[in-house]
């Protein structure tokens, strides 16, 4: 034989043992990938696991009217006061009050649209001159 044919046999064979040993069972699939990849998708993970609670994400994004907001000695119980008037007054808007350095303040509504906020507002701006809307996060709307 020529040595041309030789070389041919021994590169079709090889060609043919090489195809022959994947063995690839099926419906099994073997991923490889760095060791780093796991790490990082773990980190990921955390870290949004750690926002969540740490941001307390009960809520989804809206607006609410804030009636309220004072410094001061007597700060807590004038917001207090205001939050209570509120209830009494529109008994089914949920009222909030919250304190951020050295400010309180008092929050009304979990409105979902700032039409709806708007709407609300003109309802209540005689008696709460100084009310303005603001975006918050808001509680889910309750479902009956």
């Amino acid at each position: 034989m020529k040595p041309i044919n030789i070389l041919f046999i021994i590169f079709f064979t090889n060609i043919i043992f090489f195809s022959m040993a994947q063995n690839n069972v099926a419906g099994k699939i073997e991923i490889i990938q760095d060791v780093r990849i796991d790490t990082l998708i773990q980190k990921h993970i955390s870290i949004n696991e750690y926002l969540i609670t740490k941001e307390n994400h009960n809520g989804i994004k809206g607006y609410r009217i804030q009636i309220f907001f004072d410094s001061g000695n007597n700060s807590k119980s004038n917001a207090t006061e205001i939050m209570e008037a509120f209830s009494k007054r529109y008994h089914n808007i949920e009222t909030y009050i919250s304190f951020r350095e050295p400010y309180y303040r008092v929050r009304v509504g979990d409105f979902r649209t700032k039409l709806e906020a708007e709407g609300f507002l003109k309802k209540i701006i005689f008696r709460y001159p100084n009310a303005w809307i603001i975006k918050d996060d808001i509680n889910f709307p309750k479902l009956y």
